[in-house]
């Protein structure tokens, strides 16, 4: 028996790495959103200076490691046997639980999640231990460390609220006097920013970094025979002004003789600074229980008593985490973040949220966000009845940026907010969690981060009139996950530890089975879907301001429409051939990605007549005429896809044999002369196009005749009246989507004649 101990100590170092895997993906958007945001830096400079954070901060992370031995529970009312059970509940719940939000996309917190499974395992497994002997539920309270759980859960609660103002209001007072003209500033302006901004990140990284280290306690004759931990405690204002006014002087002199963009050194150092409070607070999420879990088992095989007898009172003294798993960990944390795919899909999330440009919203509005947004609207009106007019006017001008967000928005590689924004994220973020850190305090650096970039857009009105109700809903979807993250992991935990307490070793294997198939399936997922997407031909937005430029881009356009058309086309014909409801299902899911992509187009057009010159406004018109007519084709399709999923998911009548050909038989016609289009298109051809349209009454006939066939079918026949309706809207929609298709090609062929002549 005892040999299950030393097995789950290995399995508990397995799941620490899987643990790293999935809790660097969700995280790592904490400390890369700004720097990717702006695009200030390359990318790759981005992704080194944060993977030097990310090591130099795992070093420096084993004070922290007491939360996960003692922060929530009290280790000396438990016996080894007991203990782990616990730790290995909760890492089997954590990776779970982790893997489950970085498929969706959704930013949560590592430290919410272990927090609250530890306390969901502990609380269940004294009640276990409650049952067993005495049977007073009160005495839960001496299992269980109230008085630290409620500091760590009121501290990340409270991380929420301090996050969202003080990133709002510094980044209120940034704008208003640096304006989005800020690096046309006066030279000393631009300097006194750097050194307040270098200031407060070089003093985060010394208390973060130096206080960690040996010499932090060693005296030096220099500094009067003080510690340098007792100096950055006690002279706090000396530290910090003799900070100021040395990153002042380099901040000059960086802008003054090396030309150096002094807001781009900012968001470097920033990240870097990001990256290792991140490591330094975080890692305890990730390994401090495998760790603890070890360092039990060691402590119990020294002792020589009997798993369910030996007390693990040790786990209450400090124990110095051993330097190499500190570096195993800062290894793989940095590999995770150069090779996760899933880490883009959550930091997507972030920066659609705080994105300056009008975009695809992510999120629908719902019923608290309209409401919220209203009482906001109403308040900002009687705020700003108040104000004097002209002092309202010069705010507004201090806040305009309608130029830049005209040039970005044709932009596909626009960044998502400017450098200012990018540094106040990083700054404020970095000293909020250097003062929980200092403190010992698991702060939720995804609720600082994610809470910090919601201030400073709000604060920089990225979220307008036309936007607001989809942010907010992001938002408040955000902290709705939050709040289920708790929740899941204290029950979650608590009925997987009391599965493997009373099913012992077979419940662990089954539970650890059915996580790993669970993980392999939500893997197997995320790359089909990032597969799908490299399929897809995206469609562009316009960016030029001639009508000729506009029908080469629109030409690119229509070509992908037409081949993502007679893709879904194919699948609903294969899908209504094989009553096939998974076929149908994935027709319907690419044909809502071409709808959205049509509509993120259309809803580009007020920007793609703003950038018009006067003299191409005839290019508008042709360019609303296409989208119209592309809009037509995907809403003919979306129609036949919808009616043909719901008809099989409902399991009624297959299509007869005879309708399946005639179907697969239109399918292919209008492919073939669809062929001949594409090929005009490309080749920018009059004659093919003239060719294709010369065809029109041929086709048409054709599919007349498929429409006068079923109508014999129907009246001749033994026919489902939810067959026959069925099929009846398919072939006329199909027949309104052909006669659209020309309808393309007419007005392409029109305006091709005009610039001719």
């Amino acid at each position: 028996m005892d040999n299950i101990y030393l097995i789950l100590v290995a399995v508990l170092a397995i799941l620490a790495v899987g643990d790293l895997i999935v809790g660097v993906s969700n995280d790592a958007v904490n400390f890369l959103n700004s720097a990717v945001g702006s695009k200030a830096i390359p990318f790759k400079t981005i992704m080194i200076l944060a993977s030097l954070g990310v090591a130099a901060g795992a070093l420096f992370s084993s004070g922290l490691m007491e939360v996960a031995r003692k922060g929530i529970f009290n280790p000396g009312e438990f016996y080894f046997d007991e203990i782990i059970l616990i730790f290995t509940a909760v890492m089997l719940t954590d990776i779970l639980l982790l893997d489950f939000f970085n498929t969706l996309g959704m930013p949560t917190s590592t430290t919410v999640s272990i927090v609250f499974t530890l306390l969901g395992a502990a609380v269940f497994m004294s009640v276990i231990k409650i049952i067993e002997t005495t049977g007073d539920f009160g005495d839960i309270v001496n299992y269980i460390n109230t008085t630290k759980a409620i500091q760590i859960i009121s501290g990340i609660l409270l991380s929420v609220v301090v996050a969202l103002t003080v990133g709002a209001i510094v980044q209120w007072f940034s704008r208003l006097f640096l304006t989005y003209e800020f690096e046309k500033k006066a030279m000393w302006v631009s300097a006194l920013f750097g050194g307040i901004a270098l200031s407060a990140i070089t003093y985060f990284i010394l208390m973060k970094g130096i206080k960690g280290t040996p010499f932090a306690n060693i005296k030096y004759d220099i500094l009067g025979g003080m510690k340098i931990k007792d100096l950055l405690e006690q002279e706090v204002f000396k530290v910090a002004l003799a900070n100021f006014l040395v990153w002042f002087g380099v901040s000059f002199s960086v802008i003054r003789f090396l030309k150096v963009n002094i807001y781009k050194v900012i968001i470097g150092t920033g990240t870097f600074a990001l990256a290792l409070a991140f490591a330094g607070n975080d890692l305890v999420n990730f390994i401090g229980v495998p760790i603890a879990a070890y360092q039990s088992y060691e402590a119990w095989v020294a002792s020589g008593a009997a798993a369910s007898d030996f007390s693990m009172g040790v786990l209450s003294s400090k124990v110095p985490t051993p330097t190499l798993f500190l570096i195993l960990s800062g290894g793989i944390m940095v590999l995770t973040l150069w090779l996760s795919t899933k880490a883009k899909k959550v930091m997507k999330t972030e920066l659609d949220l705080s994105d300056q440009n009008s975009i695809k919203e992510r999120f629908q509005p719902n019923f608290l966000s309209k409401v919220i947004v209203k009482t906001f609207q109403i308040i900002g009106n009687g705020f700003n009845a108040l104000l004097p007019a002209t002092l309202k006017k010069n705010i507004d001008i201090q806040f305009a940026n309608t130029e830049l967000v005209l040039k970005n928005q044709n932009d596909k590689n626009a960044p998502s907010f400017d450098m200012l924004r990018a540094c106040v994220n990083l700054v404020v973020a970095s000293i909020l969690i250097s003062i929980a850190t200092s403190y010992k305090l698991p702060l939720s650096t995804t609720y600082v981060t994610f809470m910090v970039a919601m201030g400073t857009s709000l604060a920089d009105r990225a979220w307008q009139r036309d936007s607001a109700v989809y942010r907010v809903a992001g938002v408040l979807n955000v902290i709705g996950g939050w709040f289920l993250t708790a929740f899941t992991a204290f029950v979650v935990s608590g009925i997987i530890v009391t599965l493997i307490k009373l099913g012992g070793p077979q419940a662990i294997a089954i539970i650890l089975f059915i996580i790993l198939l669970i993980i392999g399936k939500n893997y197997l997922k995320h790359r089909s879907e990032n597969a799908e997407l490299i399929d897809l031909e995206g469609l562009v937005k316009s960016e030029s301001n001639s009508i000729k430029g506009v029908m080469d881009e629109s030409t690119k356009n229509v070509i992908k429409v037409f081949k993502r058309v007679d893709k879904v086309y194919a699948i609903l014909s294969e899908g209504l051939a094989k009553h096939d409801k998974s076929l149908l299902k994935k027709g319907k899911k690419n044909i809502n990605r071409l709808t959205d992509d049509v509509d993120e187009l259309r809803e580009n057009i007020f920007y793609f007549i703003k950038n018009l010159e006067e003299s191409s406004l005839s290019a508008s018109n042709f360019y609303i005429v296409i989208l119209s007519l592309i809009q037509d084709i995907t809403d003919d399709l979306e129609y036949i896809v919808k009616k043909s999923y719901k008809h099989v998911n409902n399991d009624h009548s297959k299509l007869k044999l005879s309708q399946v050909r005639d179907l697969q038989e239109i399918h292919e016609l209008t492919n073939s002369i669809f062929q001949d289009a594409m090929e005009a298109f490309e080749n920018n051809s009059i004659a093919k196009l003239e060719n294709v349209l010369n065809n029109r009454s041929n086709i048409v006939s054709k599919l007349d005749e498929k429409i006068n066939a079923q109508i014999e079918r129907t009246r001749n026949e033994e026919t489902s009246p939810k067959n026959a309706t069925l099929y009846f809207n398919i072939l006329l929609k199909s027949k309104d989507l052909y006669l659209h298709k020309l309808n393309v090609m007419e007005t392409f062929l029109e305006n091709i004649r005009k610039i001719e002549s």
